[in-house]
């Protein structure tokens, strides 16, 4: 077999532990020895042991001598567990092929140092671009800082996500609700602004599907949410905080403060609204790698009009409403050349839907 048949197998395995193991990389490991694969194992969940440590322990004989395949460059910090590539030198195997080096600036090759200073025979960027696709949410974040943005809408086939008199559930099909599910469970953060929770009193927790129910942020300029939201009565199954600018009501922002929600002050934009640059910039700052926006049509234009998203998941349900709120609105774009372009990655049916998953192509500034 090749290096790219076991690094396939290593993604597979990684790609088990997407809705668990944020803010940390998905990474799965496989030992093969003789052509026969003795170890395999996968970072299974946030503060437990990452994929190599799980194949080491799980190997049905001694790894001297093998070749370990790990989608993503082996930790050398301590962390929430010690650094496994003094597991993987200590197992003494002949090679190590890792699919691409971590863009934690803590990492970032020394790993790749360590296996070669030992005589390990390392091979690096197998499969390279399917290893960092994989983890593009981490490597964004690492990047940059900022969280990667996921914004998620589910629409007619004429572009309306509610009829003319607000009326929207549910225009997507029960397949497409759980696959909602799961995209909220592979994010740190799932935020919405104070229309979407107004008008449908979402819990924005997963249900359909096992996996963690996310941070949940409402974006709330003039701290207009009713003290009686379902979004407010739960905590013990999600957190909620309410992002809001520092003119909001004092006496609001203390009502919900003795309820135990966050309330969290950001800078205004232009339009004396919350300026959603900043809040993801402070969502960094706590360590949220992700973010899902799921709405509504002021929300998702504005991210939009910011350049904002990195990813786009658009569900289109064989439906035509007519005349209707439109998922986006004014983005300011006066010719075609200038229109925001999506790259597919992906397009599927699901149940009755289609769904169209792309990247957005980033303008660059004039």
């Amino acid at each position: 077999m090749t290096d790219e048949f076991y690094m396939e197998r290593a993604l597979k395995l990684a790609h088990r532990g997407e809705a668990w193991v944020s803010p940390n990389p998905m990474v799965g490991a496989v030992i093969v020895k003789r052509g026969r694969i003795i170890g395999e194992g996968y970072h299974q969940k946030f503060g437990g042991n990452h994929a190599e440590i799980n194949a080491i322990n799980h190997a049905s004989e001694l790894i001297k001598g093998a070749t370990i395949y790990i989608n993503l460059e082996p930790c050398t910090h301590y962390g929430k567990t010690p650094p496994c590539i003094e597991s993987v030198i200590a197992a003494k195997p002949r090679r190590v092929v890792i699919g691409t080096p971590d863009a934690n600036p803590v990492v970032a090759g020394k790993g790749i140092e360590a296996l070669k200073r030992h005589d390990i025979s390392t091979t690096v960027g197998v499969l390279e671009e399917s290893c960092r696709e994989l983890n593009e949410r981490f490597f964004k974040f690492m990047q940059t800082g900022i969280p990667f943005v996921t914004l998620k809408f589910a629409q007619s086939i004429d572009g309306r996500i509610a009829t003319a008199s607000g009326h929207s559930r549910w225009i997507s099909s029960g397949q497409s609700l759980k696959f909602a599910h799961a995209l909220r469970s592979h994010h740190d953060v799932v935020l919405v602004g104070s229309g979407t929770l107004s008008k449908d009193d979402p819990e924005l927790t997963v249900r359909l599907v096992r996996g963690r129910s996310p941070l949940r942020i409402v974006v709330d300029s003039h701290l207009r949410i009713s003290l009686d939201a379902r979004i407010l009565k739960d905590q013990d199954k999600a957190r909620t905080i309410i992002a809001t600018t520092n003119n909001a009501d004092r006496d609001k922002r203390a009502r919900l403060a003795e309820l135990g929600i966050e309330v969290l002050a950001v800078d205004t934009g232009k339009d004396r609204r919350v300026d959603l640059v900043r809040l993801l910039m402070e969502l960094g700052k706590r360590n949220i790698s992700s973010v899902l926006v799921e709405g509504g049509a002021a929300i998702i234009t504005s991210m939009l009009a910011e350049q904002l998203p990195d990813r786009v998941v658009i569900i289109i349900a064989p439906k035509i409403v007519g005349k209707g709120l439109e998922a986006i609105g004014d983005l300011g774009i006066k010719s075609i050349n200038e229109s925001l372009k999506i790259a597919y990655r992906k397009v599927r049916r699901l149940g009755d839907d289609l769904v169209i998953d792309g990247r957005i192509e980033k303008k660059i500034p004039q």
